[in-house]
């Protein structure tokens, strides 16, 4: 089920949180919705799963519109909002039972449902635990089991892996990983290297903008601007190669990197240079044992288009 956010406005008084965003998720993709505090990210997910209203704009949930499909769209949608609410008198058991009674599942699949939700959410030993005994982790556990308890076509997950450890963190990642294969999926998180891990694509947005939209490698190359590479020649001394790749016509700049002959090579604006590198070793006879592109990580396209 495909999610298309149109031209998406929320105001309060005069201050628009999101300001005329556009962007389209498609069925079986994971796309990561990142930004900083206050960005609109969590305004904006609200909107989608019909928890506030938009002041303009539409956003169409398969073909339903959240301005006049709202109770159709919650059917679609399985939400774990930032804060994860829980009736932290209730059992683990007797939460979900009621989860899932509330989203519509039938009553002689209810059961079975909650079987399988404990299973993939990793809760069989805390089951029949109150929640307010489970650790922050379990309790976002029990979010996420509450989110998919009816099957939802749509999950919107806001900051899902917050309070879990490392091996939750891995845990939870590949059951997202999985449950992307047959859903459409918005997460949210902090967390740069889980986007990076779990998600197809990344949507950045900033002062209620959307400053980018892309998959990780494609980001990258984008803030990255001019080609860089990691160059070892062997052979030649360093002088005199340090001389003849910055002869190069592409190149705008080398960097001797230290020492074990390496270099950082920095081509002109939409010029590559590896060719030209790879012929000059040929020509002179030197071994060229490394040549690999550098990009930029996600903290540093995160920062390219959150700041300044």
């Amino acid at each position: 089920m495909n999610i298309r956010v149109e031209s998406l406005v929320k105001k309060y008084g005069n201050q628009r949180a999101v300001d005329g965003i556009s962007f389209e998720v498609k069925s079986g993709e994971i796309v990561g919705f990142l930004g900083p505090n206050g960005a609109g990210k969590t305004t904006t997910m609200k909107i989608i799963t019909c928890y506030m209203a938009a002041s303009e704009g539409d956003v169409k949930v398969g073909n339903y519109s959240v301005r006049e499909d709202a109770a159709a769209i919650k059917q679609c949608i399985g939400y774990l909002p930032e804060h994860n609410p829980l009736y932290l008198e209730m059992p683990v058991i007797e939460y979900l039972q009621f989860a899932a009674s509330i989203q519509g599942v039938a009553k002689s699949n209810i059961n079975a449902r909650v079987r399988e939700m404990v299973k993939v959410c990793g809760l069989d030993k805390e089951k029949h635990k109150r929640i307010d005994e489970l650790s922050k982790g379990f309790r976002q556990r029990v979010g996420l089991a509450q989110a998919m308890i009816h099957d939802p076509e749509v999950l919107i997950l806001d900051e899902p892996t917050t309070g879990l450890d490392p091996n939750q963190i891995v845990e939870i990642r590949e059951l997202i990983r999985r449950v992307g294969e047959q859903k459409t999926v918005i997460l949210s998180t902090h967390i740069l290297p889980e986007v990076e891990a779990t998600c197809d694509r990344i949507v950045i947005i900033n002062d209620g903008k959307i400053v980018a939209d892309g998959v990780p490698s494609e980001l990258r190359k984008q803030a990255s601007g001019a080609e860089i590479s990691r160059v070892r020649i062997e052979e030649g001394m360093p002088n005199e190669v340090f001389q003849q790749l910055s002869s190069i016509s592409t190149v705008e700049l080398v960097d001797l990197s230290g020492t074990d002959n390496l270099y950082e090579v920095k081509s002109k604006q939409g010029l590559s240079s590896r060719r030209a590198i790879f012929e000059m070793c040929v020509k002179n006879q030197w071994i060229l044992t490394e040549l690999t592109p550098i990009e930029r990580d996600l903290e540093d396209v995160f920062r390219n288009v959150t700041m300044g």
